[in-house]
Formats: C-alpha cells, sequence, structure tokens
C-alpha cells in the first residue's frame, strides 16, 4: 500500500480517505505533512480526508513532539476504540465468542456449551444472544459495531458464507449464515474454516515465520496451511482437512465420512471420549480427558500419546511435502499438551525427511484459549477497515447526512 501510494503517477486517481487510513493504520504515517509527501494530496485535501477519518472515530489525534524549528505537530494515530467487532469461533459442542477492539485485543469473552448438531438458526439464534450480553458487559455500544467474525468446522464456502456438507455439522450445508446473523447486527459478516481462522491469529503471533502449519485437536482434528505467508485455502476451501487422512494399519474403524480407519475417528477427542468410556472412565467431553491426564491417569496418558502418535503419522507427510517451520498445536486437547506432543514428536521425527525437521519446532499455540475468537476478528478486521470499506463507510455517512 505504501510503496503505491508514493509511486503514484501525477496522472492517477488521489488517494482516497481509505488509502490514507490504510497509512495511519500501518504507521506508515503520523502527519498531515508526511501524509502529502507519501500520497502527492494538497494540504486542503489532506485535512479534508483527515477530518472525516477523524469525525468517524477511526484516527485520533495528539500534539507530538516540535517540529526543529516550528511548533508541535499534531499526531495522528490509528484508533483501537473507534469502534467494535464481535467473534464467534463455533465448534461441534462448544462455541467461543469475543468483544474485541479494532486492533482484535479481546474486551470481553466468553464460551456457549451448545452442541452444533442443533442446527444453523438455533446455534447463531444463542451467538447473537451473548454476544449482545457481552457488549453490555464490555461497556460497548452496538451502534460501534463494525463487523462479525465467524468460524465453523469443515470445509466453508467463504463467499457464501456457509458450510459444504461436512458430517459432524448435519442440517448446515448451503445454509448462508451471514443472513441469520443480519437479523440481529446490521453489519457485515466473515465466515471461514475454524482451523483457518486459527491460523491467522497465530500468523499474526508469529512474525517472520512464513511457513505455518496450524493443527487443532478436539472433538474432531483439523488442520490449516500457512505458506509463503498466505494462508492456503486450496481450490474449494478444503486445503488442511487432515482428519480424514486413512491411517495404515488401522482397525477397520467405519467413520462417517464413509470411510474407515480416518485419523479423525481414531485419534480426536470424541475417539478418546469413546475408548476411556469402554475402559470404565466417567468422560463425557474433551476437558473431561485433559482432566484424566492432568491427574496422572495411566490409561489415559497413554491413550492421549497413542494418539498423537497416529496424528504425527499423517503430519510427517504434510512436513515432508511443505516444509513448515513452525507446527502449533491447539485445541481443547491441547491441555494435556505433554503426551500429546510427545507422541505427534515420535513420529514426526521418525518418519519425515531429515532435512524438513531439522529445524522444525513443534510448541502449543501461542494464543491457546483466545486463537479461534483472535483469528475471527482480524478476519473481519481485514474486511471493514480495508481502503476499500472506509470509504464506501464514510460515503454512506455522507448520504445520511
Amino acid at each position: 500500500m505504501t510503496g503505491a501510494l508514493r509511486g503514484r503517477r501525477p496522472t492517477a486517481a488521489p488517494a482516497t480517505a481509505g488509502e490514507v487510513f490504510a497509512l495511519i493504520r500501518q504507521g506508515a504515517v503520523a502527519t498531515r505533512t508526511e501524509i502529502g509527501r507519501a500520497t502527492g494530496l494538497s494540504r486542503t485535501a489532506v485535512a479534508a480526508r483527515v477530518d472525516r477519518l477523524l469525525a468517524e472515530g477511526l484516527v485520533s489525534e495528539v500534539q507530538g513532539g516540535a517540529v526543529t524549528g516550528g511548533r508541535p505537530a499534531a499526531r495522528l494515530a490509528f484508533h483501537a476504540g473507534g469502534g467494535t467487532v464481535l467473534a464467534a469461533s463455533v465448534g461441534v459442542s462448544r462455541t467461543s465468542l469475543a468483544v474485541c477492539d479494532l486492533t482484535g485485543a479481546v474486551l470481553a469473552q466468553d464460551s456457549l456449551r451448545i452442541r452444533a448438531r442443533s442446527g444453523p438458526e438455533p446455534v447463531m439464534r444463542a451467538v447473537a444472544d451473548r454476544l449482545g450480553g457481552l457488549l453490555a458487559e464490555a461497556g460497548a455500544d452496538r451502534a460501534g459495531v463494525r463487523g462479525i467474525g465467524l468460524s465453523i468446522p469443515g470445509t466453508v464456502d467463504s463467499t457464501a458464507g456457509c458450510s459444504i456438507g461436512v458430517p459432524v455439522l448435519p442440517g448446515w450445508a448451503e445454509v448462508k449464515l451471514p443472513p441469520l446473523l443480519h437479523e440481529h447486527f446490521a453489519v457485515p459478516v466473515r465466515v471461514d474454516n475454524d482451523v483457518n481462522v486459527m491460523a491467522i491469529a497465530e500468523q499474526h503471533a508469529h512474525p517472520g515465520i512464513d511457513d505455518l502449519l496450524v493443527l487443532k485437536v478436539s472433538t474432531g482434528i483439523g488442520a490449516a496451511v500457512v505458506s509463503g505467508g498466505v494462508l492456503q485455502r486450496g481450490a474449494r476451501g478444503s486445503a488442511g482437512e487432515i482428519g480424514h487422512t486413512q491411517v495404515a494399519n488401522g482397525p477397520g474403524m467405519p467413520c462417517h465420512c464413509g470411510n474407515v480407519d480416518c485419523i479423525e475417528i481414531l485419534a480426536s477427542g470424541s475417539a478418546l471420549i469413546r475408548d476411556l468410556v469402554v475402559r470404565g472412565r466417567a468422560v463425557d467431553t474433551v476437558s473431561d480427558v485433559v482432566d484424566l491426564v492432568r491427574a496422572g491417569d495411566a490409561e489415559a496418558v497413554t491413550l492421549v500419546r497413542e494418539a498423537g502418535r497416529r496424528i504425527g503419522e499423517v503430519l510427517a507427510a504434510a512436513v515432508n511435502l511443505l516444509n513448515p517451520a513452525v507446527i502449533t498445536v491447539g485445541g481443547d486437547l491441547v491441555g494435556a499438551y505433554e503426551p500429546l506432543v510427545a507422541g505427534i514428536r515420535e513420529s514426526v521425527f521418525k518418519r519425515a525427511v531429515a532435512t524438513a525437521t531439522q529445524s522444525l519446532r513443534v510448541e502449543p499455540g501461542a494464543l491457546v484459549g483466545r486463537s479461534g475468537v483472535t483469528g475471527c476478528a482480524i478476519l473481519v478486521l481485514d474486511r471493514v477497515l480495508s481502503p476499500g470499506a472506509v470509504d464506501e463507510i464514510l460515503a454512506a455517512r455522507d448520504v445520511v447526512l
């Protein structure tokens, strides 16, 4: 953005208010004079654009240090408190919710124990109701909400904002989710896969790391790929769907996707719950499994480590193919991190080529417990604070005035 504006030809259209905002948000400029130099706009044009951004609350202005030989220059900065975005990371059995400022920082957070099998309408209604309550708890005005970021498990058509027939989400296929939230909040809604939004958050938390593999182990298993600094969604949005990769030498267990011996049916949180119940343990959720591991239950520890080994078998192929610098592990089962990752490392470092694992780091996600909602917030912020979106907001304000 900055380079494009600085290299602007004299015949190019003048920089818009949205483009000026992008420069301020990036920290590329901090004064009106710097804006003029970067864009070629006149002082009058700069003032007009800055005044509109100030009135919209997207930019703040304070007196800065003295300019050499002159009076103190007013400094401009991105105003993180100029509104909020809402984040909802829907899981199979639990949904994380948050109100965030315009940097993606969480202002208020909660979770709902609601099963996705209830269907999209009741889930979205419960999500909207609780988000309204969180806004009040954060002391934020509904009128200041600028957008909603939403994630759901499995393959997502991010353009249409719907699931593409995921077995763990019966009744969700092709149901467009933004309209269900528009009934409660008249703001833009962006929808993506749950692990993709975790990857967006982890990418922001790992500056300088351009090749990242994000693993989520919860009720199900999924992954996301950041390669060359870009989140890879694939031709139909199903990049990273490792949960339904079949493993060798399995017991022939049928998976809900129609295949047998998928990694998800053998090593996910749901699989561990099933196997522990068979062994007489009173477990109902992934959190119960984690509690057993933390209490030192030998059988639970053994099962979790074996699950890690099986997951590592699949990840080894991904490491050979993608050569990530870092694998981050998140999801509800990360609470049993030590046996889980011990198993993952054992298989990955045994099966992947040495050149791919020589400097590979396997570590817990940097935002464990918040990566989903933080990623949802960043997802929608990238849309609603883009230069084009800001210009549309300001144009709409002009029409109202």
